[in-house]
């Protein structure tokens, strides 16, 4: 159900943020998986660092013959890829959260997060595990970046007469 029409009835916002919500169901379930997937970032550097035996802190080194060092190109990488997450994926947690207060049509909105996670998750495969050439990685970054810049329009525009 959709609030297209200022006809419409407003959906309660108790209504929109409950299991009772298809949309906000979606998104606990995208949402998830990127949590999880930005966790697993972690675990991917820390595999990178024990595979180069790469380490920045003294009384991390495990191995013998081993020095501290901070510029790894592979642990870089993946490094870069996480921090790319952090600077993407927060917002867009933000921005959906904001769009399905605004009761968006849920094949619209599950769609978007679909679209907008499996796009994060093919950017991590194509930037840290396995690095393909451009223009994969802007592909699979540009499409939550215009996914999250759409929701915020349409937050804009349905909340725009109100300021």
């Amino acid at each position: 159900m959709s609030t297209n029409s200022s006809t419409m009835p407003m959906t309660p916002p108790k209504e929109l943020f409950n299991l009772d919500n298809p949309v906000f169901c979606c998104y606990l379930f995208w949402a998830t998986v990127l949590v999880v997937k930005m966790l697993l970032m972690s675990l991917l550097t820390a595999v990178q660092r024990f595979r180069f035996k790469i380490f920045p802190n003294q009384e991390d080194l495990f191995f013998k013959n081993t020095e501290v060092q901070f510029n790894d190109p592979h642990v870089e990488r993946v490094r870069r890829a996480h921090r790319n997450d952090m600077e993407n994926i927060l917002p867009y947690f933000i921005m959906a959260l904001i769009y399905i207060s605004t009761n968006p049509d849920a094949t619209v909105a599950c769609n978007l997060f679909r679209v907008a996670s499996l796009a994060r998750i093919v950017h991590t495969l194509v930037y840290a595990v396995y690095p393909v050439p451009q223009p994969s990685r802007i592909i699979a970054f540009g499409c939550m970046l215009l996914i999250t810049f759409y929701m915020a329009a349409v937050v804009a525009l349905r909340t725009l007469s109100f300021i």
